[in-house]
């Protein structure tokens, strides 16, 4: 039966095998195996944790990292999206944190170039397995440099966190431990990355050793106790959100309510449900000759889903070089509308990431992948012992058959669901790249991890004036025209005027009176005195969908999500949006700082990932060496603040900007930063 199930698998049939982990159903209480001390502990291996990680790194410090996969650099490794996404401005300043800068240069290094991809989405396209080898080799530099100590846990999952309130320090509670499993295969058909995640994920969160698994329960605790503010920091750096949901601390999912600040929202009430689809990517090759290829029993599911999406990308050349991460010799110079290209030749590797190809974009309540707090309660998930990872499993598998259906649509696929019949044609010479030792590491061609745009955004504290709790909103970024006719009608008067007090161009808080046809909106995004880095990105859209499951024929998209979407001023990530409430030596790096859903959409690329790491990494170091908490750094009114001041000063002297050149409420003239 096992060798019968890895020659499905070699052919893609996920579908057809359910493994039986031998986990029973009874709750175990865990045997803590070792204990582990640290002065930081980094949850999630990702860009941001990994940023977080090489700046306390070379501050001298230690630094415990967990990573539910076995490798490091998350976007650009585990998850496969390794072409960086970088806007044309940005990149041409190369205004980027120095640790970011650093591993641009050896990719550069490593392959001789900067693209050895040759693709035309970015400047820079590379292997997977390579970037986790190169950006370990940048660890493991800063850690000789700075003289810190990197205690790295691989396939680590966090269980459960002991939170208390400490006597004395700060106005609310601490995390003063954490448990841990560690997961290492005890199967000799089996090694890790044999199976996709969705067969794994509930067993990597039980304590019981299983058929496939052996378990390793570590607690992580501080690596000295002290009368200081805090006797160390965790750092959420996960993919989801993951700590936050754990934590059971405030925090937002999905679509927010339609309102001043979110005036382009898709929904008046707000929708937990409908997040940015997830992506399983996969490489392939162009071989000389045509290939065999079975078609997945999943595949006339999902078939009806998969298109070019647009006339002008409908061109298979067009698809396949739009992400190319290797690319040994140089093809004839292609054109299709309006893109200039390399055209593909044979050892030619791409990496595949499609709105409507791979993408998989759940919406509702039945299929949403990042569980709600309701969800979660009901489930037990929050109660002690309960987490199993907050996602859902039947969601993950989905996704994953939809990424393998994906590239038989490509290679034998004749339909296009949104351009009609025709189009699409069949491109036999193509294979899908597996193996432990293929770009993505895994013996089934998907990535570790499913590329994850959005996931659980924390409600900073109350500020004046942010009464409901602070965060980043779509007027604090976005270049819409918020003249066009859409808002006067969708928004209430009201609604309509408040919008429009609050992008005045010298940020007004009292117009009550004034005629709001009169009034200039600022041309900039919102400048925060609490800024501890930046990023710049169009607010980029993958909508949920309307119906589940998701790749049913015919559905459609959640009508006027990509009302959002649009272009974006170059913007900050203020202090106070990785400041979670009720828990003080708890920082938030990535995707799950601050932000509105639409907001999010442009803070969740390459380098605002590691520049809010690094924001989060120093910050705890001098919260460390100051004695004093992240968040007495912005209670009172910014001018007073002198520690913030020189925080500030020490990100800037290390290569972290904590503005744009020229960033001042006098300059408000941001149209050359494309």
């Amino acid at each position: 039966m096992l060798s019968g199930w890895i020659k499905s698998l070699v052919s893609g049939s996920l579908g057809l095998f359910i493994w039986d982990a031998g986990l029973s159903a009874k709750a175990v209480q865990p045997t803590i195996d070792r204990t582990e001390e640290c002065e930081l502990l980094v949850i999630g291996g990702g860009l941001s944790g990994v940023a977080a990680t090489y700046e306390a790194l070379l501050a001298g410090k230690t630094v415990c990292m967990t990573e539910i996969t076995d490798w490091v650099g998350g976007q650009i490794s585990s998850q496969g999206t390794s072409a960086l996404d970088e806007r044309t401005t940005q990149r041409s300043r190369l205004f980027f944190p120095s640790g970011y800068l650093e591993f641009r240069e050896r990719i550069k290094e490593y392959y001789n170039e900067l693209n050895p991809g040759d693709c035309w989405v970015s400047e820079s396209c590379f292997l997977p397995k390579d970037a986790n080898q190169v950006m370990w080799s940048q660890l493991k530099d800063a850690e000789a440099k700075g003289k810190g100590t990197l205690k790295w846990f691989p396939t680590t999952v966090v269980k459960d966190l002991t939170i208390e309130t400490v006597e004395g320090q700060g106005t609310g509670k601490q995390i003063t431990s954490a448990v841990a499993i560690q997961h290492s295969s005890n199967n000799e058909y089996l090694p890790l990355n044999t199976l996709p995640l969705s067969s794994t994920i509930e067993d990597a969160y039980s304590y019981e050793d299983s058929n496939i698994f052996s378990k390793e329960v570590i607690r992580f605790v501080p690596a000295t106790t002290s009368d200081q503010a805090a006797d160390w920091y965790v750092i959420e750096a996960t993919e989801t959100g993951e700590i936050v949901g754990l934590a059971d601390i405030p925090y937002r999912l999905g679509i927010d309510p339609l309102s001043p600040y979110e005036p382009s929202s898709s929904s008046r009430e707000g929708d937990p449900y409908c997040t940015q689809g997830f992506t399983y990517t996969f490489a392939m090759e162009a071989t000389e000759d045509p290939q065999e290829h079975e078609q997945p029993i999943f595949y006339d599911q999902h078939k009806g889903y998969y298109s070019y999406e647009l006339e002008r990308l409908a061109d298979f050349d067009l698809v396949f070089t739009y992400r190319r991460i290797w690319s040994p010799q140089q093809g004839d110079t292609k054109k299709f509308g309006g893109i200039e290209f390399t055209a593909s030749t044979p050892g030619d590797i791409s990496m595949q990431n499609w709105t409507w190809g791979n993408d998989y974009r759940p919406g509702t309540a039945e299929d949403n992948l990042v569980y709600t707090r309701e969800q979660l309660e009901k489930m037990g998930q929050l109660e002690p012992g309960g987490w199993m990872g907050g996602l859902r499993t039947r969601t993950l598998s989905r996704g994953e058959d939809h990424a393998l259906g994906y590239f038989y649509w490509l290679v034998q696929g004749t339909t296009d669901s949104q351009l009609g019949d025709g189009v699409k044609k069949p491109y036999p010479n193509h294979l899908l790249v597996k193996g432990l030792d293929s770009p993505m590491g895994t013996a089934h061609g998907l990535s570790k991890y499913p590329y994850i745009r959005e996931g659980r955004r924390i409600i900073g504290r109350v500020y004046p004036g942010y009464s409901q709790g602070f965060g980043i909103t779509e007027i604090d970024i976005s270049r819409a025209d918020y003249r066009d006719e859409h808002y006067s009608q969708n928004l209430s008067e009201r609604t309509y005027r408040r919008l429009w007090q609050k992008i005045d161009g010298i940020e007004a808080v009292t117009n009550k009176n004034m005629n709001i046809d009169k009034i200039e909106r600022r041309t900039r995004s919102t400048i925060y005195p609490d800024s501890v880095g930046v990023g710049h990105y169009a607010i980029d859209f993958h909508p949920c969908m309307n119906e589940s499951p998701a790749e049913k024929a015919g559905n459609t998209e959640r009508e006027g999500e990509r009302k959002g979407g649009g272009q974006a001023y170059p913007f900050q990530i203020p202090l106070r949006a990785m400041i979670p409430q009720e828990i003080d030596n708890l920082i938030v790096a990535g995707k799950s700082i601050a932000t509105s859903h639409i907001a999010a959409a442009a803070y969740r690329v390459h380098s605002f990932e590691w520049s809010s790491g690094a924001a989060a990494g120093i910050t705890a170091v001098f919260g460390l060496e100051e004695g004093i908490m992240p968040y007495q750094l912005v209670d009172k009114a910014f001018i007073k603040e002198d520690k913030l001041k020189i925080l500030k000063n020490r990100l800037e002297k290390s290569g972290n900007p904590t503005a744009f050149p020229d960033t001042s409420i006098f300059n408000q003239d941001w149209s050359d930063w494309q």
